[in-house]
């Protein structure tokens, strides 16, 4: 399985943002430039980034189209994106903005059997489903939903194995206590979805800080990394990201 670097950018009001834990109150603003950053990771090398619209992801309704459509028409990067994603006309219209792939977060907890007829209606490299966990003191990982306050009752290995057999074919999970901290990936989390899931691209989020993280992250048989706070605060280079 080929590995991919995605460089990440969330956007807030416009503006480039990292929250911590995914906590709204917790926000550090790095500007307003998205669109030359993803030229800056067209330029340095990169095939794919990662764009999340927060405020679509508080609220609904995917508010970053025309910023979507101007990073595909003008970098080539490919573009995993989502936020806000309540409805399959959401995953069509940004599909139509210019994504190649729409990431589907707490609706694929809330109401997975939709987000099943969707991956068969649009085919599996499509879809990203991402899917938010947090380990109990139990072991076992489960899955907060709104705004990570409650917990399906469904837990991670269970919904991950129902989509795989589904045909699902990219998985983003993010380690809920890792996100925006700087403290490495929950490399044990990812080898054991790496061998629950054969064949399913597993994409670390949370925690990246150098390239030792992604080594290890490939190491683990994942499929690739999302790279937000270690890039933003220049920690680590992209260039140095990619050749790992």
């Amino acid at each position: 399985m080929s590995f991919t670097v995605y460089p990440a950018l969330d956007i807030r009001d416009g503006r480039v943002v990292r929250l911590l834990q995914g906590d709204y109150a917790k926000q550090t603003t790095y500007g307003d430039d998205a669109l030359p950053r993803a030229q800056v990771f067209a330029t340095t090398g990169a095939r794919w980034m990662h764009l999340v619209d927060l405020d679509a992801a508080k609220a609904g309704g995917y508010t970053l189209a025309p910023l979507l459509q101007q990073i595909a028409a003008t970098t080539g990067l490919k573009v995993q994106t989502g936020g806000g994603v309540r409805g399959r006309d959401d995953v069509a219209r940004i599909l139509e903005a210019g994504a190649s792939r729409v990431v589907i977060g707490s609706l694929a907890v809330r109401q997975p059997e939709q987000v099943l007829e969707w991956l068969a209606e649009f085919g599996p490299e499509q879809l990203t489903i991402a899917l938010d966990t947090r380990q109990g003191e139990d072991g076992v990982w489960r899955l907060p939903v709104h705004g990570w306050t409650e917990t399906a009752d469904v837990t991670l290995d269970e919904l991950a194995s129902r989509y795989a057999q589904a045909g699902m074919q990219h998985l983003l999970c993010t380690d809920i206590s890792r996100d925006g901290m700087l403290s490495g990936p929950n490399i044990e989390l990812y080898a054991h979805l790496a061998e629950l899931l054969p064949g399913v691209a597993v994409q670390a989020s949370g925690g990246v800080r150098d390239a030792d993280d992604i080594r290890a992250a490939k190491a683990a048989g994942c499929g690739g990394a999302v790279l937000g706070k270690a890039l933003l605060e220049g920690r680590l280079q992209l260039d140095e990201a990619l050749s790992c």
